[in-house]
C-alpha cells in the first residue's frame, strides 16, 4: 500500500522585523540626513533588547515610595562620611534596598534558564550605566552583605570604568536583578526592558514633592519617587512580584534597616 502523505512541516516562526536599510533610505529621498554606522556594542544592545521584548513575557508593577526619611538619613550619613571621601547617592540606597528585598523574598532572586529556573543565594544586582554608543550593566556581587559605603565605592568605580570601556568581562555578567535609574534626568516614571536571564528590573524615577495623606489623616507634602518593576512572568508570578516590590518599598521608607 502506498504510504500516507504527511503534512508539510510548519515553518518556524520568525521574529517580526521592520523595513530594511534600503527601504528606510528611500523614504527620505530628497531630505537631508546623516547615516550613523552601528558599532558592535550598539548592534549587540539592539539585538538583545529586541530579543528580550519579543521573547520575555513582561508584566509591570508600580508603586510610589516616600523618600523623606531616606533623604534625612542620607544627609546624616554623608556628614559622618565626609572624612572618608564617600558620598552616598539615592541610587546606592536603591541598590541596597533591592538586594535586601531579594533576600526577604528569596523565591524572586531567580533567573530563567531555558527549561528551568535558577534560584541564587546571594543578591547580585546589576545597574544600568549609560555609555557612549549604548549601555552596560555592571554587577555588584553580594550587595546584600555590602555596606552602603562599599556599594557606593564599588558603583562609582564600575561606572567610571564602564564609561572608559575598561570593565572586565566577569564584571558585567551574572546577577538576577537590574536597577535602571533615570530620575537624575527628571523622568517621573518609565517601563524598563528586562535584561535576560534576569527575573526583573526596577525602573526608578525622580523624587518629586507631592501632597500625601499622612498616618493621622492630615494632608501633607512628601518627596515621592515612582518606581516600576518589570517582571518575567516565567520566573516570578504576580503575587511574588508584589511581595518583592513591597519589600523594596519598605526598605527605602525605613532606611535604618539597611544598617542592620
Amino acid at each position: 500500500a502506498a504510504a500516507a502523505a504527511s503534512a508539510p512541516a510548519a515553518a518556524p516562526a520568525t521574529a517580526a522585523t521592520g523595513p530594511d536599510a534600503a527601504q528606510v533610505i528611500r523614504m527620505f529621498e530628497g531630505r537631508k540626513f546623516e547615516e550613523v554606522s552601528l558599532d558592535n556594542m550598539r548592534k549587540t544592545v539592539a539585538k538583545r533588547l529586541t530579543e528580550a521584548k519579543q521573547t520575555v513575557p513582561h508584566f509591570y508593577l508600580r508603586r510610589e515610595i516616600q523618600l523623606d526619611a531616606l533623604m534625612a538619613f542620607r544627609a546624616q550619613l554623608n556628614k559622618q562620611l565626609e572624612g572618608r571621601g564617600v558620598k552616598l547617592s539615592v541610587n546606592d540606597f536603591v541598590i541596597k534596598a533591592c538586594a535586601l528585598g531579594l533576600q526577604q523574598v528569596p523565591d524572586a532572586n531567580a533567573v530563567w534558564a531555558g527549561d528551568r529556573i535558577l534560584k541564587l543565594k546571594p543578591s547580585d544586582v546589576a545597574v544600568a550605566v549609560a555609555i557612549d554608543g549604548g549601555l552596560i550593566t555592571p554587577v555588584i556581587q553580594d550587595a546584600d552583605t555590602k555596606t552602603l559605603s562599599a556599594i557606593s565605592v564599588a558603583m562609582k568605580d564600575l561606572a567610571t570604568r564602564a564609561r572608559d570601556r575598561k570593565l572586565l568581562p566577569h564584571e558585567y555578567v551574572g546577577g538576577t536583578f537590574t536597577v535602571s535609574n533615570l530620575g537624575m534626568y527628571g523622568v517621573d516614571n518609565f517601563d524598563a526592558i528586562i535584561n535576560p536571564p534576569h527575573g526583573a528590573i526596577l525602573a526608578v524615577g525622580a523624587g518629586v514633592k507631592k501632597p500625601v495623606v499622612k498616618d493621622d489623616g492630615e494632608i501633607g507634602v512628601a518627596t515621592v519617587m515612582s518606581v516600576t518593576l518589570s517582571v518575567d512572568h516565567r520566573v516570578i508570578d504576580g503575587a511574588l512580584g508584589a511581595q518583592l516590590l513591597e519589600a523594596i518599598k519598605s526598605n527605602l521608607e525605613a532606611p535604618m534597616v539597611m544598617l542592620a
